[in-house]
């Protein structure tokens, strides 16, 4: 047996064809959605007028939307037998790809003693045992509840990679899953199933580079960040931030994150200061005052010019961005290094230069409070 897609949803196909195809808006392209008598899973037929039609591996082209992907999805589930099965009988091995959510499932308990179940769940077979791909919580609520001893189910027979993939369509319906919980899957079906990451994206209908981020989630994110992701601690767009830098960098960054309270935006400027650094000194300055190193980068980074401001004052604008640059250079040279990194023949020859900075820099901040005093003076 085989399923088709067409312009309604999908169908099942006839007995004894390899396959079947329908046409999608405005182009010659037909989406094979999935054919059980095919070894190498789904597959795209292409045809133009008058011509034979060819087949190839879903991974020669796109599929058109992530919204007719989940279309697929749905469509074939549709076409599942409907059983009561012993609830005993449901095997869990694909709850690994889900988070525990203890109060949605208190929530369950509830809902089954005063409406029963609603809707089916969604199982497939997996040799001898019937595993489920979507219902864990009505799952686990029954299994409390002892008057519950079996479920409405609707049983599937799909493939190891197409059963991880309706779990991603069946949830995408519903509350979105969460983003590790979609890396899970996405890393399952390229590291166990030999998918590569464009095959994956082709087949969620995703952008490659959304695989790319669910991948690096688990595989460059360190232990404790992916922990901290897991129980909630961590946003999603704070963990992909951390994954630019080393594994062993990242605790700090999150110690330093929790201790000044740093926004995501915050994370996010100094990962990009780190990423940046060529010593330790300069590591430890920015996660020892990372508010102050973000407004010294702010300071650097001063437009060249604004149209806000007159010709005078844009030329000042330029001179601040170049005083403020280089003092922030010197300042971090000072404190992290200084005399140590001078050797006798330099001492002598710059400490004029440097007794010169002492007084000019004294003036220029007795100047600037007394310009800053008066200038919202009329």
């Amino acid at each position: 047996m085989c399923f088709s897609v067409n312009h309604v949803g999908l169908h099942a196909g006839s007995p004894g064809r390899d396959f079947s195809a329908a046409s999608h808006r405005d182009v010659r392209k037909y989406v094979v959605a999935y054919c059980r008598s095919s070894s190498s899973g789904p597959i795209l037929a292409t045809s133009q007028p008058g011509s034979e039609c060819r087949c190839r591996p879903l991974s020669d082209e796109l599929f058109p939307t992530r919204r007719f992907y989940q279309g697929i999805v749905m469509s074939v589930c549709s076409q599942g037998e409907i059983q009561w099965l012993a609830v005993e009988a449901i095997g869990e091995c694909y709850r690994r790809y889900r988070l525990p959510d203890p109060a949605a499932e208190a929530a369950m308990v509830d809902s089954l003693t005063r409406h029963g179940q609603i809707s089916p769940v969604v199982v497939c077979q997996r040799e001898e045992t019937l595993e489920m791909l979507d219902g864990f919580k009505r799952l686990s609520a029954a299994r409390s509840m002892p008057e519950v001893t079996s479920l409405e189910a609707r049983v599937l027979n799909v493939d190891e990679r197409v059963a991880k993939v309706t779990i991603l369509g069946l949830n995408g319906t519903g509350r979105r899953m969460k983003e590790l919980e979609e890396a899970w899957i996405v890393h399952a079906l390229v590291r166990e199933d030999g998918l590569s990451q464009v095959e994956v994206a082709e087949l969620l209908g995703r952008h490659k580079s959304w695989v790319c981020r669910r991948l690096a989630l688990l595989e460059r994110l360190a232990e404790e960040c992916r922990e901290d992701l897991r129980l909630g601690l961590l946003s999603p767009t704070t963990a992909r931030h951390l994954t630019r830098l080393p594994a062993g960098n990242q605790p700090e960054v999150m110690a330093a994150a929790r201790r000044d309270q740093l926004t995501s935006a915050e994370v996010h400027g100094m990962v990009d200061l780190l990423v940046t650094c060529s010593s330790r000194p300069q590591m430890e300055f920015i996660l020892q005052q990372p508010r102050r190193a973000l407004r010294q980068a702010q300071m650097e980074a001063l437009p060249a010019w604004d149209p806000r401001l007159s010709a005078a004052g844009n030329r000042v604008l330029r001179q601040l961005g170049s005083l403020l640059g280089g003092l922030g250079r010197m300042e971090n040279w000072l404190r992290h290094r200084g005399r140590a990194d001078l050797a006798s023949c330099d001492r002598t020859v710059l400490a004029p230069s440097f007794t010169r900075l002492t007084r000019d820099t004294r003036a220029v901040a007795e100047l600037t409070e007394d310009l800053l005093s008066q200038i919202d003076v009329p």
